[in-house]
């Protein structure tokens, strides 16, 4: 049985698959070499959580808090974590190959190993913020990069990754058009793929993806330490999703970090535009999506989950909710121009999609009930990214 609204499902007591093991891009130690790699950017601070007392409040919650990753990497979104991290031990394998002895994280961007990577090509598919995170991680070992981005993307998405170095190589059509044409390429090229989605049955981009997802391992260490510095606890914890990425990142670290404790709900939170892994879970099955209208959460807008990702987010989501376009907009508002004392959160729409989600629910008072968002609820958001094109973003303020 499944509790359903026209916006959310809760799947019932049960009916969710049993993971026998946690992938080890999640397992308790899987923040540890990212760590490490990523001491490479110059400054690495760890991203802010932020307590939101008044919004809270005026939701009816006991706590409300963000983890803000619009700051993370000088890359404007939790994708810094994965994709720059990836082709750093991209680098690490080819230098290793060529030297015929093990590379240490100190030595990532030595001269030898620079001189080493200058033939080397990375590629990716995008909606702008892997691939902006795969340009940067391409810089700093000098390597070439080339990011397959779709006609979706707007062209300020385009000139960050410009900046970084990277050639831009225009797709007609979606997002998924641009992951085919990727993988394409590498045949034809002898490219090297740093992939966020890909077929679990294909091991070597499959171990490469998974240094994506285990790079994102951090962001939930962070979480942890900050909480018990601060003795902090969650009741709930809402993560938006594209393919599934962090989602499952996120939900499987934070198990595996947590055994033998009570874990909080986890909640997926997708557009209504782009619902991959909500109409995964209620089949029971990965499904592709037909492509429909754009959305302006641009960077969840995936017709299909990532077949490593989906596993892990289907044994753990409690709950999946979609959000419409005008949610998005008022959460990004809500961010953007706190009441009270609360901190302003510059989010992009995807990156308030989590609180978008929170605030869905707690509009419907039976799902809300069902999933104790009540009075006593602790709840932590990711504000996964910063206005990725300030052109478009809704948080601006209206004269």
């Amino acid at each position: 049985m499944i509790i359903e609204t026209a916006t959310a499902f809760v799947p019932s007591a049960g009916t969710r698959p049993r993971l026998d093991a946690l992938p080890w891009w999640c397992a308790a130690g899987a923040s540890a070499e990212p760590q490490q790699y990523l001491q490479a950017f110059p400054h690495h601070p760890p991203t802010p959580l932020l307590p939101l007392r008044a919004l809270a409040s005026k939701l009816g919650i006991a706590s409300l808090h963000a983890k803000d990753e619009s700051f993370r990497l000088g890359l404007l979104s939790f994708k810094g974590l994965g994709g720059a991290y990836a082709v750093l031990r991209v680098a690490q394998k080819r230098a290793e190959k060529a030297l015929g002895r093990k590379i240490l994280p100190a030595e990532i961007t030595s001269p030898q190993l620079r001189e080493l990577c200058a033939e080397l090509t990375v590629c990716c598919a995008s909606d702008g913020n892997h691939g902006r995170s795969v340009a940067a991680g391409a810089r700093l070992v000098g390597a070439r990069c080339k990011i397959f981005l779709h006609a979706g993307v707007s062209e300020e998405r385009v000139a960050h990754i410009e900046r970084l170095g990277a050639e831009i190589v225009r797709i007609a059509g979606s997002y998924d058009d641009s992951v085919a044409e990727a993988a394409r390429s590498v045949d034809r090229h002898g490219w090297v793929l740093v992939p966020d989605i890909v077929a679990a049955d294909d091991p070597d981009a499959a171990q490469i993806c998974g240094h994506v997802m285990e790079g994102y391992s951090i962001l939930v260490d962070e979480i942890l330490a900050e909480a018990q510095r601060r003795s902090l606890s969650f009741t709930h914890v809402f993560v938006q999703a594209g393919v599934g990425g962090i989602a499952a990142s996120i939900f499987g670290h934070w198990t595996a970090m947590t055994q033998g404790e009570k874990r909080p709900r986890f909640i997926i939170v997708e557009p209504e535009r782009a619902a991959c892994l909500t109409e995964s879970a209620r089949a029971g099955r990965l499904v592709m999506l037909p492509h429909g209208p754009a959305t302006i959460m641009a960077m969840l807008e995936c017709q299909r989950p990532s077949p490593l990702a989906w596993p892990v987010v289907h044994a753990l989501a409690d709950a999946y909710v979609t959000v419409s376009e005008d949610d998005a907009r008022k959460a990004v508002r809500h961010l953007a121009w706190p009441e009270g004392a609360d901190a302003v959160i510059e989010a992009g729409e995807s990156g308030a999609a989590g609180l978008a989600g929170l605030e869905r629910l707690l509009s419907d008072e039976r799902l809300a009930a069902e999933l104790k968002l009540d009075r006593h609820a602790k709840v932590l958001v990711i504000v996964t990214e910063g206005p990725t094109d300030r052109s478009m973003w809704s948080g601006a303020r209206r004269r």
